[in-house]
C-alpha cells in the first residue's frame, strides 16, 4: 500500500533522546451513537505488543488507523492499521522519529512532528502514497497541530507557556491567541470552529475558537485534571478519567458515563479518536 521512507535524517524522542517512550495499546472499540446514548462493543487491540504506540489518527474516509509505533531503540515510526482487513503496515521507516500522524485536508499527505537527533523539531508532510518529507514549519517548536485549512493550521506551540497559534504556511506567519493550553486540537463537527483546553485555572475547561478572528467561547468544563478528547459527528465529547470512558453533550452539566463490555476495564486510558462516521473509536490504555 505504501512506500517504505528511509531519510537520512537523525533525531530526538518527545521525552529525553535516551529514554524509552512509555508502554501503550491502542483499542479499536465499534461505536453506536444515539440522541442520548453511547455504547461501545467488540474491543480489539490493534497494536497488541510491547512498547509505545500512541496517537491515534482515522483517515477521515478509509478504513485506516494511522498511529506513531516506537521500536526497540525509541524512535518512532508511523504506522497504518486498516479495521476492514485487521492488517498493519508501516508508512515511515526511517533514522527519524515521527509523531501525531494527521491526514491534510486535501487528502494528499500525512503531516507530522519530526524530531531530529540535532535538537530540532519541526513540523512536516510526507506524500501519502510513499516519498520523503517536506518541512511545513521549522522556526517554532510545534507540539501538536490540526488543519483549519490547505494554507492555515492551528498549533500548540511549545514554551513557556504553551501557547495556542494559527499558522498561514503562504504567509510564514503565525498568531498567537491563547496561552496555557492542552494538547487536544479538534474542528468542532458542522462549525468552521476549532476546540482546545485552558489549562490557565485549576479547573480545566474545554473552549472553542474561531480561526479567522481569534474569538473564544466557553465549551464546557473537562473531566478533572484531563485533557485528552474526541467529537461525535453529533458533537458529543468523548473524554476520560483514566478508567472509565465518559460522554458530555450540549444541555448536560456532567458527563454520562460510558459502559464497556462486561468484563473489560482498563487502566491509563489517555488519547481517542473517533472517526468521521462516529462508528468508531480508538483508545490509547496503559499496557
Amino acid at each position: 500500500m505504501k512506500n517504505l521512507i528511509v531519510a537520512p535524517f537523525l533525531f530526538i524522542t518527545l521525552i529525553t533522546f535516551s529514554q524509552q517512550p512509555p508502554g501503550t495499546e491502542i483499542y479499536l472499540f465499534d461505536l453506536d451513537v444515539k440522541k442520548n446514548k453511547v455504547t461501545v462493543s467488540n474491543p480489539k487491540n490493534i497494536t497488541n505488543r510491547p512498547g509505545y504506540d500512541n496517537q491515534p489518527y482515522f483517515h477521515p474516509n478509509k478504513p485506516y488507523v494511522y498511529y506513531a509505533s516506537a521500536d526497540d531503540s525509541s524512535r518512532t515510526n508511523i504506522h497504518i492499521f486498516n479495521y476492514q482487513t485487521g492488517t498493519t503496515e508501516k508508512f515511515t521507516e526511517t533514522r527519524e522519529r515521527e509523531y501525531s500522524p494527521t491526514v491534510t485536508p486535501d487528502k494528499k499527505f500525512i503531516s507530522c512532528i519530526l524530531q531530529r537527533d540535532n535538537g530540532a523539531q519541526d513540523l512536516v508532510k510526507y506524500p501519502i502514497d510513499g516519498g520523503s518529507p517536506e518541512i511545513i514549519i521549522n522556526t517554532l517548536t510545534v507540539g501538536y497541530h490540526t488543519w483549519i485549512d490547505n494554507d492555515k493550521l492551528l498549533l500548540f506551540v511549545l514554551g513557556q507557556p504553551n501557547t495556542l497559534r494559527t499558522y498561514s504556511i503562504m504567509e510564514n506567519k503565525d498568531l498567537v491567541i491563547g496561552e496555557n493550553i492542552g494538547r487536544s486540537l479538534h474542528k468542532i463537527p458542522g462549525f468552521n470552529s476549532f476546540s482546545f483546553v485552558d489549562k490557565s485555572m485549576p479547573d480545566w475547561v474545554i473552549k472553542s475558537v474561531n480561526p479567522k478572528d481569534g474569538s473564544l467561547e466557553m465549551i464546557t468544563k473537562t473531566i478533572h485534571n484531563h485533557e485528552d478528547l474526541s467529537w461525535t459527528p453529533d458533537r458529543k465529547i468523548i473524554m476520560s478519567d483514566g478508567e472509565k470512558i465518559l460522554y458530555w453533550q450540549p444541555g448536560n452539566n456532567d458527563y454520562i458515563l460510558i459502559e464497556f463490555p462486561k468484563g473489560q476495564s482498563f487502566k491509563g486510558i489517555t488519547r481517542l479518536a473517533v472517526n468521521a462516521t462516529g462508528n468508531k473509536l480508538a483508545v490509547v490504555v496503559s499496557e
